[in-house]
């Protein structure tokens, strides 16, 4: 079952299996077939969480999430899901760079197809992956919702390394 709850940044669901978040899709997603509800406090406290983690997220309060994430995959995307989870709040990088990370410098391509296949967005920051010379490309949610998770964290990045200065 997933969960659908409305944002301040769009409609995203979440699912869980046995405490773990398996997926979190957006509403114009492929990836959201199957059942699904409205988010009220009877779904499961993983997708509670995961709700209250997103919500302090789009506030600019929470860098990290904590909740356990269960996303299926094969090996290879697995390692790519991993190393997204490497990439700094509020930084970005380039698909081959996370190619380099996971030991295949040469597969951008695969790279770019695991980021696209990603269960679990934003929790697994496939949106900090940009094209060359920084150019926003695909993305589940679409391109706007991409940016606009960038600029929340690049604010919020900044201003908390301003306040470190001072």
């Amino acid at each position: 079952m997933i969960y659908f709850k409305e944002t301040s940044v769009c409609k995203i669901g979440i699912e869980e299996k046995d405490g773990f978040i398996t997926k979190a899709v957006f509403e114009n997603s492929s990836s959201n077939s199957g059942d699904s509800r409205h988010f009220d406090m009877t779904a499961p406290p993983a997708v509670i969480e995961a709700f209250s983690q997103l919500e302090e997220y789009f506030s600019g309060s929470r860098k990290e999430f904590t909740v356990q994430l269960a996303p299926a995959g094969t090996p290879f995307m697995q390692s790519v899901w991993s190393a997204l989870c490497q990439i700094p709040y509020g930084k970005t990088v380039a698909y081959k760079d996370i190619a380099e990370a996971v030991g295949s410098p040469k597969a951008c391509r695969a790279v770019g197809m695991a980021n696209n296949k990603n269960p679990i967005a934003i929790f697994i920051p496939c949106h900090r992956v940009i094209g060359t010379g920084g150019k926003l490309v695909g993305y589940a949610g679409g391109v706007d919702v991409k940016h606009k998770l960038l600029i929340l964290e690049n604010e919020n990045f900044s201003e908390k390394q301003a306040k470190k200065r001072k």
